[in-house]
């Protein structure tokens, strides 16, 4: 299937390519037992909302910014603090643990700039265990599978 556009209302909006979820069952099965294993981790829910969210907003995956958003909103996360990830290092209201993962995250998700830092890790080691930092990781590089699913696939979320 191939990028479509399509009109609806005033907005272009692109077609999803395909769903890999149905064309893929079993490996996308793995990748949301991934994602379960992350999910079950000691890491607190609407901090793994707002790893997902920034990863998402890093990636440039609308579906998955737009989910994890609302997923956040409903465990009760803070309008602002969603809104503000995109400028997390200016904003005043993420804790310090908060910032050194979204560090993490950042340093993670855009692997290719260098890696992480020997201060972002050294930062993340005074909040979190090494099996605390690999639940970290394993939440960061699955929904880093998720973002590159989303943006090849054109994957859109529903217009509420």
């Amino acid at each position: 299937m191939q990028q479509q556009i399509v009109i609806k209302g005033d907005s272009l909006m692109t077609k999803t390519r395909f769903l890999l979820h149905k064309e893929n069952k079993e490996a996308y099965g793995k990748i949301a037992e991934l994602d379960q294993i992350g999910k079950s981790g000691s890491i607190n829910e609407n901090l793994q909302e707002l790893i997902k969210i920034y990863a998402s907003q890093l990636n440039g995956c609308v579906f998955c910014i737009d989910m994890h958003s609302k997923d956040a909103l409903a465990k009760g996360e803070n309008v602002q603090r969603i809104i503000g990830l995109t400028a997390w290092e200016e904003a005043a209201f993420y804790t310090a643990e908060e910032r050194a993962v979204l560090a993490f995250t950042k340093e993670v998700t855009l692997i290719h700039q260098g890696g992480v830092s020997d201060e972002t890790y050294q930062e993340l080691q005074q909040y979190y265990s090494e099996k605390e930092i690999g639940e970290l990781l394993i939440l960061i590089g699955t929904i880093n599978i998720y973002n590159r699913i989303g943006v090849t696939t054109l994957l859109q979320p529903k217009i509420d």
